[in-house]
């Protein structure tokens, strides 16, 4: 085994510091729900005379746990470099956790949009509290809200643990690259995927198994894959997007269109457009007493 180990060479576990705790990250992400929804997340018991108290202690919490795995995440990505220095690894990674605090109240916000859009997106829901506790959809896009800031401020590896960690307790499958407006809602949500560089507008709803993919990705000469241009699609605000749709590829659904159930779409269509397959022809047989 060390043999074969030592001959390895895409895959290097061995470091002398801890790798990322996927533990710790949930442990993080449910405390910062906390902080976003005290009363609604966690087990304590809350008043106003209390609330400031729990919001400074549990965000107290978060920090230094987030703090201490993005130092770990920032040194294995720079330990394959050669140029992993602890200390400063450290400060990055308290300075990136300070600063994805700073954007919780801005995050509030959006995600208080998204409560609003699903209770107004769906009849059967009760009311905010339901949407809070109960919709996969609403859980899926807090993390991804949190991950996506922490995704900007440059973190490596975190951001995707968090979103995979949703995408496993939710079945929605969100890259913390994609960038999405107010007001978003998944309705029922199971299957979603939301490739890396989507960018999806305002007041968007999307029901489960829809895919905004990529398509034909591009490669070097050498033919290995390209990274980082854009692969995805492009949804303007007021759209709403019916299940199991496929949007493929860097091309943009207008502004207010429809894109009805099991389409699949390869190519842009301009606002208020549209979009359904053919109706399909039933068979239908009635069973006779031979059957």
């Amino acid at each position: 085994m060390l043999t074969r180990l030592e001959r390895r060479g895409t895959v290097q576990h061995v470091c002398r510091y801890p790798r990322p705790s996927g533990e710790t990250v949930v442990r993080i992400l449910n405390l910062l729900a906390e902080v976003l929804f005290p009363g609604y997340f966690g087990k304590a018991s809350l008043d106003q005379a209390n609330l400031p108290f729990h919001i400074g202690e549990t965000t107290n919490t978060a920090f230094d746990l987030l703090a201490e795995e993005i130092t770990r995440c920032l040194i294995h990505e720079r330990e394959r470099a050669g140029r992993a220095d602890r200390q400063q690894c450290e400060d990055e990674g308290r300075g990136q956790a300070f600063r994805l605090l700073e954007k919780l109240p801005a995050v509030l916000d959006l995600l208080d949009g998204d409560v609003h859009a699903a209770f107004e997106g769906d009849p059967a829901a009760t009311g905010y509290d339901e949407v809070i506790f109960c919709y996969p959809g609403f859980r899926a896009v807090m993390i991804y809200r949190i991950a996506h800031e922490l995704h900007g401020l440059g973190a490596p590896w975190l951001p995707r643990i968090m979103t995979e960690h949703a995408h496993r307790i939710t079945g929605i499958d969100i890259h913390p690259g994609a960038r999405i407006g107010h007001g978003f809602f998944i309705d029922h949500g199971t299957g979603v995927v939301i490739g890396e560089t989507s960018e999806i507008g305002d007041n968007v709803r999307m029901y489960q198994g829809v895919t905004l993919g990529g398509y034909r990705f591009r490669t070097d000469p050498e033919g290995h894959l390209l990274r980082g241009y854009k692969r995805h699609p492009t949804v303007e605000d007021d759209v709403i997007i019916y299940s199991n749709a496929s949007i493929l590829g860097p091309v943009t659904v207008g502004r207010g269109s429809v894109i009805g159930a099991n389409v699949i779409l390869t190519y842009s269509v301009e606002p208020g457009s549209t979009v359904t397959i053919e109706k399909p022809r039933h068979r239908i047989r009635q069973r006779n007493e031979d059957d």
